[in-house]
């Protein structure tokens, strides 16, 4: 009886849709560089590759290449997954690059308990990754980045901005920055009482520049910064309810809020509201990433656009130069302000609509 498996596809399957030979595919799948193959002829096989669902024994691929033909994306705790929809776009456009250059992803977190802190250090010992590329990086973490700095393995790091990361080959944006802008804003309807949630532990290096940001537009201004002001929530929206009924049960008044970021603005909407205070009308409320969700919030969520999809796109194409021993070139300015999305939460349009 015949077998109803279907084979897999073969290399030489690629070259035939790719109308070039099988020396070619393979010299493309492995990322050989220096044969003259055109971009345009390795975008043919990458695709004709993609479309048959044609997978090079990654064995077969090491031993021809001496590459393993995955990388690695490094992020503080796997359950962020779950709860945290910057993390989860970035994660989707990071793969999806990973796709475009034939590369597989593989996910390690380096802050879950009961795992060895710089546990991903390993993979790189071990040789079973490319290079890897990590978000938000934490302060103790950090001599972990030194050791794969000091190996020589290529990696990229989310930290445009941050201090003392000039040895590393960082993308992003500076968050300090477009937060100081947020804040500014609230400051522009008239507040001088702003609170801010932040959307993790001040571990975390991002936390610090985003609060940076808030404490600079703040003494810019001349407003003295109430320490009860300040609260730290944990990535989820559920942590910025509590986050945000912390705040409030300091009895410490204030009359805007600037939330690390959405997801965290999310949870502390239904804070306020439980505490009788409307949002804007008792407190304006500025959020961070403007995620899918935001706009759909109720009053619509003002805050910060991130763009995510292309944040990953930019981490692979530097990372994929590094792989290639060639001089990365970021395409993301880190200084550039990020845009503010004016709606509902953050009063503006109220205010407008009053003075009319």
């Amino acid at each position: 009886m015949p077998s109803s498996l279907k084979s897999p596809p073969t290399s030489s399957e690629v070259a035939r849709r790719a109308g070039v030979s099988r020396t070619t595919v393979s010299f493309v799948l492995n990322n050989v560089r220096d044969q003259g193959i055109s971009e345009a002829t390795r975008e043919k096989v990458l695709t004709a590759a993609r479309e048959i669902g044609y997978e090079p024994n990654a064995a077969a691929r090491t031993l021809a290449g001496g590459t393993t033909g995955t990388v690695a994306l490094v992020i503080p705790k796997a359950e962020h997954l779950y709860v945290d929809v910057f993390l989860a776009q970035l994660v989707a456009s990071i793969n999806q690059e990973c796709h475009r250059y034939g590369l597989k992803m593989l996910i390690e977190s380096s802050d879950d308990e009961g795992r060895e802190p710089g546990g991903f250090v390993d993979l790189v010992r071990s040789r079973r990754i490319d290079g890897l590329i990590v978000v938000n990086p934490s302060m103790p973490g950090r001599e972990y980045l030194e050791r794969v700095l000091e190996a020589g393995i290529p990696m990229v790091v989310f930290g445009a901005g941050l201090p003392d990361m000039d040895r590393f080959h960082t993308t992003g944006n500076d968050t300090s920055l477009s937060s100081k802008m947020a804040v500014n804003h609230l400051i522009g309807l008239g507040h001088s009482r702003i609170a801010f949630v932040n959307f993790a532990q001040p571990e975390y290096l991002a936390v610090n520049e985003r609060e940076r940001g808030w404490r600079e537009a703040m003494a810019e201004h001349g407003f003295a910064i109430d320490p009860a002001w300040v609260a730290y929530a944990d990535i989820s929206a559920a942590s910025g309810y509590r986050a945000t009924q912390e705040l409030l049960a300091r009895k410490v008044p204030f009359t805007a809020l600037f939330a690390g970021n959405d997801t965290i603005a999310f949870g502390a909407i239904r804070a306020l509201n439980e505490a009788g205070l409307r949002v804007p009308q008792d407190v304006a409320l500025v959020g961070y990433d403007d995620i899918p969700m935001a706009e759909f919030a109720s009053p619509a969520l003002t805050t910060v656009r991130t763009d995510t999809v292309g944040l990953g796109r930019d981490a692979m194409a530097m990372l994929m130069a590094l792989l290639r021993k060639e001089t990365p070139v970021r395409t993301t300015v880190p200084e550039a302000l990020m845009p503010l999305v004016v709606r509902e939460s953050c009063g503006a349009r109220l205010a407008s609509v009053q003075k009319k």
